[in-house]
């Protein structure tokens, strides 16, 4: 689909602020993403669908080997993988941070080299360690110590497996208690505080099989505050000390996570990526100088804040419902292809695109089709007054954690996902059909 390139503006300020930086307002109520008209892409591709910027995406991968030159760049691909992130991500020079086999055999797969990934888990199955060791993955990071001894029996004679131990730093932060994994009151890494960690240390430097490179934490996610990760990176360089101390070892790597925090509505906080660039350097050279330690090569692992802002959720209107003083406006999709609101309350800022309202606005609820009260896709939200049937809303911020976390809920079949530039659409993922769950479902 390819049509005349409209003029390509910042979004700069404002309603658009939180959208990606190619979005151009059109006549009549439209909006362009990518130099294509949304509307166009609602009526090619039906909704719902995600539309994402291909420019926006690499140029927030640009953005951060920019802000960090001497850094390992890793995208973290449980926010959003395809193919073509696949691609886009490698072109830019970033490596990659996954979470399972399938993450890492869809990389692998589409020609992204292995040794440029990290796996990660705290439950990662004999599968995903098979795959690890058999497709050449670059780290391991160990998360429990049961794990140590499993990769090592797992790598055989004469094998050699490059391993990190992922640190609890007791540090809590993050947008919500059910994004916060930087204490001990939570499933992921080993403690700091009980001496779990220290003990893995132990552990693994006797393992003639595993390659300690160095130490990973992440302390959660939605983070806008640099405090908590220079509290973490002290704590991080103070046990990098005591290991150098206790067993004569300079780890020459420390992976410092990501959680990066973006806006979800105009006027939210968002992480100043520039500023931890500067202070995270900072603070580890002054650390490590202090502490008489090499200085580690950092390594940070963004997802949502590189693909987050890089998406657009389009919906179509079902019903306007009127009830009491609530308005409900009830959407094309839900919970099934984005369950995060009913998760941990996440709030967007919707918008109806493709007709000029002049009825005041007012407040309503979008909801999904899904049988559940749970599922809202934003509530409390203003929408024009004449909002009804047939309108098309598009939902900024919709790159991470939506697609990934879908699901097969009521078989209404997760969206398309159609990536934009330059004027042209493309379709990335196509829409599930119930051919899909038919052909799964073998059993009579």
């Amino acid at each position: 689909m390819t049509i005349a390139v409209l003029p390509q503006t910042p979004a700069g300020t404002g309603e658009l602020s939180v959208w990606p930086a190619s979005t151009t307002p059109l006549p009549h109520g439209g909006l362009a993403v990518g130099g294509v008209p949304l509307t166009e892409i609602a009526e090619r591709f039906a909704t719902p669908v995600y539309v994402l910027d291909e420019d926006e995406f690499r140029g927030r991968c640009r953005t951060y080997r920019d802000a960090f030159p001497d850094a390992d760049v890793l995208y973290a691909a449980k926010a959003f993988l395809s193919r073509a992130v696949v691609h886009w991500v490698r072109a830019e020079g970033l490596g990659l941070d996954v979470c399972s086999a399938g993450e890492l055999e869809l990389a692998v797969t589409t020609g992204f080299p292995p040794e440029r990934i990290v796996l990660h888990g705290n439950a990662k199955s004999p599968h995903d360690l098979e795959a690890a060791l058999r497709l050449g993955v670059g780290r391991i990071v160990i998360d429990s110590p049961s794990e140590i001894a499993r990769i090592a029996a797992a790598v055989g004679p004469g094998g050699r497996q490059k391993v990190m131990v992922r640190v609890v730093p007791g540090v809590s932060a993050g947008g919500h208690d059910k994004i916060r994994t930087g204490t001990d009151d939570q499933k992921f890494g080993l403690s700091l505080t009980d001496g779990g960690a220290q003990h893995a240390v132990t552990r693994i430097l006797g393992q003639p099989r595993l390659d300690l490179t160095g130490l990973h934490c992440h302390i959660g996610s939605q983070i806008s505050d640099v405090k908590p990760y220079l509290v973490a990176l002290r704590r991080m360089i103070g046990l990098m000390a005591r290991i150098r101390d206790t067993h004569g070892v300079a780890l020459p790597e420390l992976d410092m996570g990501g959680g990066h925090g973006i806006a979800y509505r105009p006027g939210e906080p968002a992480l100043d990526l520039a500023c931890l660039a500067r202070r995270l350097r900072t603070e580890l050279v002054d650390g490590c100088a202090a502490a008489g330690l090499p200085v580690p090569r950092l390594a940070i692992e963004p997802g949502r804040a590189v693909v987050g802002p890089a998406g657009v959720a389009l919906y179509r209107v079902l019903t306007v419902k009127h009830t009491g003083e609530k308005v409900f406006v009830a959407v094309d999709g839900g919970m099934s292809d984005n369950p995060r609101p009913a998760l941990y309350g996440v709030r967007y800022a919707p918008r109806l695109v493709g007709r000029h309202s002049t009825a005041a606005p007012r407040t309503a609820t979008v909801v999904g089709r899904h049988c559940e009260a749970g599922d809202v896709l934003a509530s409390d939200v203003r929408l024009p007054g004449d909002i009804h049937p047939g309108d098309l809303l598009a939902v900024p911020v919709a790159g991470a954690y939506q697609l990934s976390m879908a699901s097969g809920y009521n078989l209404v079949g997760r969206p398309a996902v159609v990536a934009v530039h330059e004027g042209t659409a493309r379709l990335l993922v196509r829409r599930e059909t119930l051919e899909d769950y038919r052909s799964r479902d073998i059993g009579l």
